[in-house]
């Protein structure tokens, strides 16, 4: 219960009480979007000026290996399960959100983190942004094998598979991964001097902007709540144990690998989440076939506050435990 102290965390749930009580409180989306650029781009400087501090080592490839690995994993895993319970389309676009991550859920529990002077490296954005695309392209490849199975029966008229060069730009080039990474690479390089420079933006501000931005989270989850109305109660469940189930594989994985406390929780947070930004846009246009209520809904409308009110302080606890920190 120590999570619901926090004011950013008590933000989101009055968000979530006020979208369900159908209030007409509402953050304009340009709103929304600058403070999702600040958040990312702030979380970025922070990572690299950590990462000026410590410098590259074997802990951080260990750490990006992991990352990888949990991204690539999950998603194939995932589909491997839910292609049983629905139609294969649906089940290669939850497999994607749910390989892919949540960066507010990562910046939260940044900030649960430092809020508990709890140490981690910088170097765990990165492994944010590299644990994005696996998943995408990994549905969309499974997707096209979909496709391909339905064309070569007869009188079938399937759409044409995606292109997976399309797929892969629309992966490496969205805005808000190249403002994470060109901010963390602008913090590395300017160092402990661009941290001075920087505070008052990256640092004092934070706090503040994260409440703001889990207020409007709080309004969206809750909105979307209702969407899961009338879907089969396995794709529900999958929703509330599916981010249990990620982060007890990471924390196996990175327990292995011997990662410190506060990365193996960053990384059992990142597996855990769910993408509803990235992912859903890119799958409407990717895999048009899967229902979109499906993979948005239960990302959002479940997940994602699970994480919030409940995940984050179990998972950072679980790995100081595992770690025997």
């Amino acid at each position: 219960m120590q999570s619901f102290i926090d004011p950013a965390i008590l933000f989101f749930v009055f968000g979530v009480f006020a979208g369900l009580v159908r209030s007409n409180l509402e953050i304009p989306s340009a709103i929304s979007r600058f403070l999702s650029l600040y958040l990312l781009m702030a979380l970025g400087l922070k990572g690299g000026f950590a990462l000026a501090a410590s410098g590259l080592n074997a802990q951080v490839l260990i750490s990006l290996g992991a990352a990888v690995a949990m991204a690539s994993a999950i998603p194939l895993l995932s589909y491997v399960v839910l292609k049983k319970i629905i139609g294969r389309f649906d089940a290669a676009a939850i497999a994607a959100t749910y390989g892919s991550v949540s960066a507010v859920t990562f910046i939260t529990a940044v900030q649960y983190l430092d809020t508990h002077n709890l140490p981690y490296g910088g170097h765990m954005a990165a492994a944010m942004a590299l644990m994005e695309s696996p998943a995408i392209l990994l549905a969309v490849f499974m997707a096209n094998k979909v496709r391909a199975e339905m064309r070569s029966t007869p009188a079938n008229n399937t759409p044409q598979a995606t292109s997976m060069g399309h797929v892969w730009h629309e992966a490496l080039t969205d805005g808000a991964q190249l403002l994470l990474l060109g901010a963390m690479l602008i913090g590395f390089f300017s160092g402990e001097s661009g941290q001075e420079v920087m505070k008052p933006f990256s640092v004092d501000l934070f706090k503040g902007m994260l409440a703001f931005f889990l207020l409007d989270m709080g309004l969206l989850a809750a909105r979307n709540m209702a969407k899961l109305k009338g879907q089969p109660a396995t794709l529900l469940l999958y929703a509330l144990l599916a981010p249990a189930v990620h982060a007890s594989f990471a924390m196996v994985v990175g327990g292995w690998l011997n990662m410190n406390p506060g990365d193996l929780a960053l990384l059992m947070v990142l597996s855990a989440s769910a993408s509803y930004i990235a992912v859903p846009a890119v799958l409407r246009q990717a895999i048009p076939e899967a229902n979109p209520t499906l993979y948005f809904g239960m990302s959002l409308g479940m997940t994602f506050p699970l994480n919030i009110l409940l995940g984050i302080p179990l998972y950072v606890q679980t790995a100081f435990w595992w770690t025997g920190a």
